[in-house]
């Protein structure tokens, strides 16, 4: 039965004990347990309580099964990005996430930045400043996507524009074989990292200088991977570093 797995996973993503869960509960540690082993069905007000508790619906809760995310999803983690120089580039179109990566990867090859740096990273984010008549009448989105500039980079090739991104932490995820699902596992994404933040009472806060989100693609023994970058604040210690450049 998925209600029983789900308590079980659900608890374990959220790293409290079943004698943990058993207090905020208010039942015994045997009672979570049976919830866990579908031997017992909580009662509807205890369902309430847990879908509020792992901030997840009720229906969610109870019908899908979220142990099979396992194998597409990481655990989040919070990391600490350091200071880093993009080049940028939006395109708006009805497909802009492969028409602005291939215009970036032109221009990095023609700038002489895979040349030098081949390992250069491009990331992307949404463009949201696409009217809802464009979005709908003529089907065009928005997409930026950003070549990372390695320290003693220079170039006078023109065609994207230059900024700096300040440190900041972000909670992150990694989809494994985003592609497989897009519509479903990138949104999927963002939605674990909200419901991420709502339960460790972290903050989202516009910022300049700061990018409020982003996507890092790459290969990891030869399985496609998104990191999914959500900017947070409230954060008292990151627990990884990462630097693109």
């Amino acid at each position: 039965m998925s209600l029983g797995n789900n308590i079980h996973f659900l608890r374990r993503q959220k790293k409290i004990t079943q004698e943990q869960l058993a207090e905020i509960m208010d039942v015994s540690r045997q009672t979570v347990s049976r919830w866990e082993s579908s031997e017992v069905t909580p009662e509807l007000n205890k369902l309430v309580e847990l879908s509020e508790l792992f901030s997840c619906k009720l229906d969610t809760l109870v019908r899908e099964n979220l142990n099979i995310q396992e194998d597409i999803y990481s655990e989040i983690e919070i990391r600490k990005v350091l200071p880093f120089t993009m080049a940028r580039y939006v395109i708006i179109s009805p497909n802009p996430e492969d028409d602005v990566n291939s215009y970036m990867d032109n221009w990095a090859r023609n700038s002489g930045l895979l040349t030098l740096f081949p390992d250069a990273k491009r990331i992307g984010w949404d463009f949201p400043f696409v009217s809802l008549e464009l979005q709908h009448r003529f089907g065009l989105r928005g997409y930026e996507a950003a070549y990372i500039i390695p320290e003693g980079f220079e170039t006078d090739y023109p065609g994207v524009e230059y900024e700096k991104q300040l440190e900041a932490d972000y909670a992150a995820i990694t989809i494994y074989d985003p592609f497989k699902s897009p519509f479903e596992r990138i949104p999927n994404a963002y939605k674990k990292i909200m419901e991420y933040l709502q339960a460790n009472n972290f903050k989202e806060k516009p910022q300049e200088k700061i990018l409020s989100c982003f996507e890092y693609v790459y290969k990891k023994n030869e399985v496609t991977c998104m990191d999914v970058y959500l900017h947070v604040e409230g954060v008292t210690k990151a627990s990884t570093f990462s630097k693109f450049n």
